[in-house]
């Protein structure tokens, strides 16, 4: 395939992405018709969700990095549609959170974000991707403007931050090791972005010539 794929093509790759990312919400149908979601059917649908949500995270956050070591920009055609399945997964594992623990009901729920860590900082990634999916298409990258678009989208780092507090949270201390490779693909990402970043202030910063020192005569002391 060419560095810029042909229109055609480029839906296409779309097209197949979006079956792709539709497989693990299939994964739910199936072991939902066929009961096969284990012993405890909420706590898998939980923890799948959850598992998905930050799998999806990642995926966007890679599509910048990709771009930059592959030179194929059309690569950020797609991040826009894994960001969205990463707040589709977010949605169906706070549906999950309120519907199997708490019945929907609004007074537990609150008791619950405010009580327990892990849940208040779980929420509090979910209500950031909020707007973020809203504001995802081109009306509003127009209406904001892009640097404050850009400048919005950017808290998504603040997601991943909050999702890793939430995992290691959420997990027993002999299951630490599954927090711990998703935080080190996070903080690999994020190191990424930050040398990229100071590389791009490096080259834009102005350079000055060199300063040549004047040479200083002295008179020769009488003898």
């Amino acid at each position: 395939m060419p560095a810029s794929p042909t229109p055609k093509q480029l839906a296409a790759i779309k097209f197949a992405l979006f079956l792709i990312c539709l497989l693990p919400a299939l994964r739910l149908l199936h072991g939902a018709f066929t009961d096969d979601l284990g012993a405890n059917p909420p706590e898998f649908v939980s923890r799948f969700t959850g598992t998905w949500t930050f799998n999806f995270l990642l995926f966007s956050l890679c599509i910048t990095p990709l771009r930059g070591i592959t030179g194929l920009h059309w690569l950020l055609r797609l991040r826009r549609m894994l960001g969205l399945f990463c707040f589709f997964y977010a949605s169906l594992h706070f549906l999950a959170f309120i519907g199997f623990d708490h019945l929907f009901d609004l007074n537990d729920i609150a008791r619950d974000i405010l009580k327990r860590p892990f849940i208040s900082v779980g929420f509090a990634a979910f209500v950031v991707l909020i707007p973020l999916a809203v504001t995802s298409n081109a009306y509003f990258q127009r209406r904001l403007g892009g640097r404050s678009w850009q400048e919005l989208h950017r808290s998504v780092y603040a997601v991943g931050l909050l999702a890793c507090l939430h995992y290691f949270w959420l997990v027993k201390a002999s299951a630490l090791i599954y927090p711990l490779l998703y935080s080190v693909g996070f903080a690999l990402l994020m190191l990424w972005r930050i040398r990229n970043r100071l590389q791009k202030v490096i080259q834009a910063a102005p350079k000055r010539p060199p300063q040549v020192q004047p040479v200083q005569f002295y008179p020769r002391r009488p003898k």
